[in-house]
This record gives C-alpha cells, structure tokens and sequence, in this order.
C-alpha cells in the first residue's frame, strides 16, 4: 500500500517544544512529582518510555541528565521492555497477533518504544494499516556478526564470503549452523535477511540454508549461547551478545565474525506510538534529541552496544579484530524491507512448524489467460510451479491434500478431490503428480461457495490439535455457478458449523483484477480466521502465498 511506511522511515523529524524538565522515574513510581510540585508546576505531563533491556539503563541515565538541566514540567518513566514482548502488547492492541511471542505482562500504554529493531515496527505496521509509529531514528546500534567458538576460528574478524558461507551453511552439516527463531528475535530476523539477501534468486539454496539453520535453532538466544561448542558451532548474533557473554567468563569464549560483503544491525529506533498527545510528543522528542552524549555513549558502550553511527563509547569492549567504527547499514526501502521479512517468515513458518493444509485449485477457464509478467505461462501453469514451490518448503510434519474446481466437476459438484489430505513423509509423489491436474476446463465457470463450504468442513472433520489446520484456496474469478449456493447461503451455513474449538484457518489468494475482495472477505469472516490475499499481478502469487503463510491477522 504507497504510503504505509513511510513513517518508519529515518526522517530527522524534529517537533518545536517549549523547554521542558523531566522527573525520572525508577521502580515504576513517579518519582519527581513533588519536586515539580513545588517548583510551581500546575500542570504535568506523563512520558513514558519502554526501551529494550540492555540499552534501558543508559536511556534512563540520559533521562536523569535531562531532568537535571531543563527547567519545566515532565515526568518521564523509562522501563525495560523485552522487544518481542512489547512487540505482541502492541501488536494486540492494533488487531495483530505475531505468533507465539506472548504479551506477558507488559502493557501497551508507551508514548515512545525503543525496541532492539526497526523490524519489530515494519511487521506489526505491515498488517496494520493503523500503525503509524514517528520514527525519529536509530539511538543506539549493534551490528550483526557470526559468532562461533574461538578455538574454531583460525583469525579473529575474518569469514569467508557470504555467498561462500551460504553455500556452505545449507550443504555442509559439520558446520552445526544454527539461528534463534527470526519470528521470535530480531537477531534471528536480521540475521536470516542478511544470509537470504547473499543466497540472491536461488529459491533451492534459500531453503537449503533454512533447513539447516532450523535443525539447531532456539528459541531465545539464552538458550542459543549455551549450544556453542555442543550442537552449534555457528549463529548469527548481536555483537553486543557476543560482548556480554564473553565478559561473564565462560570456558570458551566466543569469536564475533564481521561479514564482509554484508552489513545488518540491530538499530534501537526511537519510535513515537500513534495517537499521543503533540504536547506529548514534543517531550518525547525533546529526549530524543539529548541521546547524543559522550555519556550516553559510554552507558551503552557498558551492555556492548554501539552509538548509532556505529562508534565506540568509552570502555566498549571491542572484540578481537572487530572494526573501530562500523557505519550503519545503508538506508533502504521500509516497504520493499516490509515485503522482505513477509516472505522470509512465511517460508519459516512453512519449513519449521507443522500444519494440515488442503490447497483448492481454481480450473475455470479463465486461468487458460497468458500472463504476460510471468514470460506467458497460463494462469494455471503459474499456479502449478507456485504449488510445487510451495511443497518443496513444506517439511514431513505437513499433510497436505489437492482439490480443483470449476463447475460440474462431478455431475453437478464443482470440485472435485485430486489428492485427500495425506502426509507429505510419504505421499510427495502423489502431490506433484496431484499438481498436474490443476488444467482449466473448457468452459468452466466458478463454483466458489460450495467448494469453500466443503473444503472447509473436510478440514474441520480431519482436524488435529497442535497444528495449523487451514484451507488455501486460489482463484481468479467471482462465484458463478447458478443453482448453487448464494453468498448469504454460504455465510450462514459457515457460521453455523464453525467451531472455537477447532478453528480452521481460510486463506484465499485472488489473482487478477476480476476476483471481488467483499465476496472474498464475507467467507472468511464466517470462517472466523485467516484472510484474503490479493495478486493483482498473477504473476506475484508465490510472494503472495508467502505472506499469506506468515500473516496470523485473524489468526
């Protein structure tokens, strides 16, 4: 959508405000608050901040100088926030449900976040269009290195080139690559663009890379660092990971590698959130602007992260052969980043969590149109490469079943099933050869609501708990198919058969300019979760079907 990110942009915005003073708060309380009393203040203004972890204490450090030099009527909490956390808080609060984070207790009423990434903001604002958050920039930075156990690395710093490293993380098993779970961690997210980016339009290498990264990752990067040197011999991390594990004295260190022909970070943006009071945001961005200091550099140089040029505060604890300076990465696009992370995270989730997945074909006869964006395939024919891409990112945990449909398929039925819902462990065969069936029907018109109604309770009646239970359905028209049931028929018999208990989700991808979006959208709705993904471009369906993966909108 043009427009939507351009917010989370670096924009140098700058909001004039009075002179403000701040009270720092500690522990929670307002702490300030008869001070600014008694300094005759009628009227205080409330900023709260939420910070991620390591850099919340030099935040907050910078906040008391503040407080201490300007003279008028703020009181400003600073809290340390896990950012996945804070990151499911607000994403809740704006309709968005990034899966498996969890809230916990944390509470999205911030005025300013400063999560470890920019990320976290592009994919809770990627699937809500509402999320709007002023981003005055990077506070603070932390490049992305490959971290490794010392005795396994031959020369501080140095490593092998990125397309090299690639090759060798998807096909060589001694090297027990491993990666904290990138739907869950920024280090992971980063780190996995970087490696992606090196691998280029190599779709078989990209998994490669992910399938092996994905048989040693964590969870959290805890857990990550107490692999090395038993099942890990290699993740990318935070170099100010690297830095505070190193300084707790393990028995073997580790070695922080600098990629030489990449460059990611985490970048620790200072974002307004949506809907605060301007008076409010002039005090946020007050603070800010005081997030420069030698000071502040040297607090954040003690948790082993950067200033936001990439220079070292005083007593940062370089590592062996690590750069003086390292320059942030350049700027880019928020939105073709946005679309970025979509993808990735949808062949992610395809490659490591489990699901039960019937994929419904759309063979009317207009999917024999040319495509002129995809070297003149049919719409049919860029469906089925589409399919067996998709396949082959599926792991043996899926089962996946095959139904196409148009029209009087089987007497007057519009679908007909190709392939029941079967593992992929031991049916992969079977699916491509099931593939091959979706061919248009010469004058085949489009029975979409019954065919969504009895895929979706084929679903329903296999369902299986601990797995994603879905229904992908692709098509390129309206519902035609006279005598069959009407939109209201559909929703009301959707609905009646819809289970809490045993949700099912309903994705379905529209290609072309001739599907409608409400017609689309009323049959999710009765399904009560999943969404509608829209390929104006038929061309784009795969990109499509990855994020359509990756999104829990409605989920």
């Amino acid at each position: 959508m043009p427009g939507r990110h351009r917010e989370l942009q670096r924009t140098g915005l700058v909001v004039t405000a009075a002179a403000l003073a701040i009270a720092v708060v500690t522990g929670g309380a307002w702490a300030g608050y008869h001070e600014l009393s008694a300094n005759g203040c009628t009227t205080i203004r409330k900023l709260r901040v939420a910070a991620a972890t390591e850099i919340a204490p030099a935040v907050r450090a910078a906040a008391a100088t503040w407080a201490a030099t300007d003279g008028n009527c703020v009181a400003v909490t600073v809290t340390a926030a896990d950012p996945a956390g804070m990151a499911s808080a607000i994403g809740n609060r704006h309709g968005v449900n990034l899966d498996g984070l969890g809230g916990g207790k944390l509470s999205p009423d911030v005025d300013a976040w400063v999560p470890d990434s920019g990320t976290w903001l592009l994919r809770i604002a990627s699937e809500a269009p509402g999320f709007l958050p002023s981003n005055l920039g990077s506070i603070a930075q932390s490049p992305i290195v490959l971290a490794a156990p010392e005795p396994s690395v031959a020369a501080p710093a140095s490593t092998p080139d990125m397309k090299d490293l690639v090759k060798r993380i998807a096909g060589d098993k001694t090297l027990r690559a491993g990666i904290v779970d990138p739907a869950h961690d920024a280090t992971g997210l980063t780190g996995l663009l970087a490696l992606a980016g090196a691998a280029g339009t190599d779709a078989a290498l990209k998994v490669g890379i992910m399938r092996a990264l994905a048989a040693n990752s964590s969870s959290i990067r805890g857990d990550m660092l107490q692999k090395f040197g038993t099942s890990v011999g290699l993740a990318p991390l935070s170099e100010a990971d690297v830095i505070t594990y190193n300084a707790g004295g393990p028995a073997t260190r580790l070695a922080a590698l600098y990629p030489k022909t990449a460059s990611v970070a985490l970048d620790y943006p200072f974002a307004i959130m949506p809907g605060v009071d301007p008076q409010v945001v002039g005090a946020a961005t007050e603070l800010r602007a005081s997030l420069n200091s030698p000071a502040f550099l040297a607090d954040l140089a003690k948790a082993g992260v950067r200033g936001p040029a990439g220079q070292a505060g005083a007593g940062f604890a370089t590592p062996a052969g690590a750069p003086a300076v390292i320059p942030p990465p350049a700027a880019t696009d928020p939105k073709a980043v946005a679309g970025a992370i979509t993808q990735l995270l949808g062949s992610w989730t395809a490659i490591t969590q489990p699901g039960r997945m019937l994929a419904v074909f759309d063979v009317s006869e207009s999917m024999k149109a040319k495509v002129p964006t995809a070297g003149g395939l049919t719409r049919a024919e860029l469906t089925q490469r589409v399919a067996r891409q998709g396949l082959a990112l599926l792991d043996d945990r899926w089962s996946v079943g095959n139904w196409t449909f148009s029209t009087d398929m089987a007497g007057t039925r519009p679908w007909v099933e190709n392939l029941p819902i079967s593992p992929c462990a031991t049916e992969r065969a079977r699916m491509l050869t099931a593939i091959d069936k979706i061919v248009p029907k010469t004058g085949g018109d489009t029975g979409l609501f019954d065919t969504a109604l009895a895929a979706y309770q084929r679903v329903q009646q296999g369902w299986q708990a601990g797995v994603s239970n879905s229904v992908v359905i692709y098509t390129d028209g309206k519902n035609d198919n006279p005598g069959g049931l009407t939109s209201d028929e559909l929703v009301a018999k959707m609905t009646k058969v819809r289970d809490p208990k045993r949700p099912v989700r309903m994705i379905i991808i529209g290609m072309g300019t001739a599907t409608d979006r409400n017609e689309l959208e009323a049959i999710v709705t009765a399904a009560g979760s999943g969404g509608v993904y829209i390929a104006t471009d038929p061309a784009k369906i795969g990109e499509i079907f990855l994020e359509a993966i990756a999104s829990r909108k409605g989920a």
